[in-house]
């Protein structure tokens, strides 16, 4: 297999509402991307194109895509795992490369979630659970992270204030992020001020705070092939693991509650590819949709022991000066998730620590980082591991 890197990251601002057409909104990930690596259109290959296409009004995004940025007549592809589509898209691009069939591949993810309602919104994500056994109950998915949540406490003693700790993390980095949605300062008192909507209940034990928000936004990816990143860039990132898994759409099919089985697996996975341990991650982003989310990411991973997870953010071993630096461009919490572009957006962050362009948010030289995205409720895993 042919050695495979990423050369060019970008992203759009991430925002509630995008006034333009989805064309428009990805143009701008791509543009940035295409600039960052230092290709035109005609030097890309073929194209992955990722979203939940339950939210889209266009259908086949990746058809007009392609004519749009001027990738015709190279083939184009759709992929979609929920939440975790552009980080599935890097695996595919991956493929596409390593086998040979493809030198110069584009990753665009992108979700414009303002063309539907809340309501709408809402459904559609009912719909992400098993519309026969589940949805038809009014599962959602604050509800099935409260469930994961209860367990947590229930089994380990996590408290409401440990959970606090993570969006107040969050909002720290979150400011200094202009790609974010959310850039204001939280603090503790956030949670028990009775002026404050982070206190508001959400589905118990999760309040407004816990929770992240929709949004608009792309991601893109360049991959390339060993030569052809050698020739185009001076800071090509190198794709070391993936790991991906799946487990039931259905709760009642599973037994563990404390953790997402599909993130064990897949780190495992990857972990194994990059031939490292979680001892080696110098710098991760986790698929942090709600507070609880991070917080079995850090077991999960293996970055704590179960049950653990806490210390970590009661000692900040995950701010950025820590053990493990994690989500330190605000995460989902801040950045907002347009669901389609989150992985993107992810891999982007880990790429710039990588190479050293993360500004205020930079990482003391990292050589190995992490991403780990999640599609629905632990239905879909993705680990990355990329390094210089």
């Amino acid at each position: 297999m042919k050695k495979v890197a990423i050369i060019g990251v970008g992203q759009s601002k991430f925002v509630r509402s995008y006034q333009g057409s989805i064309r428009e909104l990805a143009f701008e990930g791509f543009k940035d991307a295409i600039g960052d690596a230092g290709v035109k259109p005609a030097d890309i290959d073929a194209s992955v194109v990722c979203s939940a296409p339950e939210y889209d009004k266009q259908r086949s995004p990746s058809g007009i895509f392609a004519e749009y940025l001027g990738l015709n007549p190279g083939p184009t592809f759709y992929v979609e795992t929920l939440c975790s589509s552009s980080s599935t898209g890097l695996k595919l691009a991956y493929s596409l490369v390593a086998s040979g069939l493809h030198d110069v591949v584009a990753v665009l993810g992108f979700q414009k979630m303002s063309e539907i309602s809340s309501a709408e919104s809402q459904e559609r994500m009912g719909r992400g659970a098993d519309i026969q056994w589940e949805s038809p109950f009014g599962t959602m998915m604050p509800a099935y992270y409260a469930m994961y949540a209860q367990a947590h406490m229930d089994t380990y003693g996590t408290t409401h204030e440990d959970l606090a700790a993570i969006r107040v993390k969050a909002a720290t980095y979150g400011q200094l992020n202009e790609m974010a949605v959310y850039r204001k300062p939280v603090n503790m008192e956030d949670f028990t001020d009775k002026e404050s909507r982070m206190r508001y209940p959400v589905a118990s034990p999760l309040r407004v705070g816990d929770c992240c928000a929709n949004a608009d936004g792309s991601s893109c990816l360049i991959v390339a092939s060993e030569e052809r990143a050698k020739a185009f860039s001076a800071k090509p990132v190198w794709i070391r693991g993936l790991g991906a898994a799946s487990a039931s759409v259905n709760l009642t099919g599973r037994d563990l509650f404390t953790g997402l089985a599909v993130a064990k697996q897949a780190a495992e996975q990857a972990y194994a590819m990059a031939g490292v341990t979680a001892q080696d991650i110098d710098v991760a982003e986790v698929h942090d949709c709600f507070t609880i989310a991070e917080m079995m990411a850090y077991e999960n991973l293996g970055f704590a022991k179960p049950g653990e997870g806490r210390e970590l953010i009661q000692n900040k071993e995950t701010y950025k000066e820590g053990k493990i630096p994690v989500n330190v461009d605000g995460g989902l919490l801040s950045k907002g998730h347009p669901i389609g572009a989150t992985g993107g957006s992810q891999i982007r962050t880990i790429v710039l620590q990588l190479r050293g362009e993360a500004g205020d948010i930079q990482v003391p030289d990292p050589e190995i980082g992490l991403v780990h995205n999640i599609g629905g409720v632990g239905i879909y895993g993705n680990v990355t591991i990329l390094g210089r």
